[in-house]
């Protein structure tokens, strides 16, 4: 059995990701508890659940769906850290911290959805930039 979503280096970080942005909102003010804090935990959690989600899926394709609803999360969230800083919230470097989580979280959702496209490109018999000509020797070590 392949392993679970839970052990993906991309959830894991996305996961992490998602329990800090839960703190920083229990920090808002009580008047955007509606709003703001609402938008930012609803984009936090959609990251670890379309990851979640297109793990689960049927094929490579819908898993590369789900991870760019994930992706389009990410910049949510950039979006959501840019609100806060514009309001006065927190303190810039607080919210720079945040800011490069979402970025080594993007950089994972990219990374995972290239490795999957090969695959797709793999099973398909496409050649990539990455592939060896064919009939090529592989070097060994």
């Amino acid at each position: 059995m392949g392993k679970g979503f839970e052990d993906l280096d991309v959830y894991k970080e996305a996961r992490s990701f998602r329990k800090r942005v839960f703190k920083l909102t229990a920090m808002l003010p009580s008047q955007e508890r509606h709003v703001l804090v609402s938008q930012m935990r609803r984009a936090a959690l959609s990251i670890t659940n379309n990851i979640a989600e297109g793990h689960g899926s049927r094929s490579f394709r819908h898993n590369v769906s789900y991870l760019y609803r994930a992706r389009g999360s990410v910049q949510e969230m950039q979006d959501d850290l840019n609100t806060c800083e514009d309001q006065g919230y927190f303190q810039k470097q607080h919210l720079e911290d945040l800011r490069e989580d979402s970025i080594r979280v993007a950089k994972l959702i990219n990374g995972y959805i290239r490795y999957l496209k090969s695959r797709m490109a793999e099973e398909k018999g496409i050649v990539t930039a990455d592939s060896p000509p064919k009939g090529a020797k592989q070097k060994t070590s």
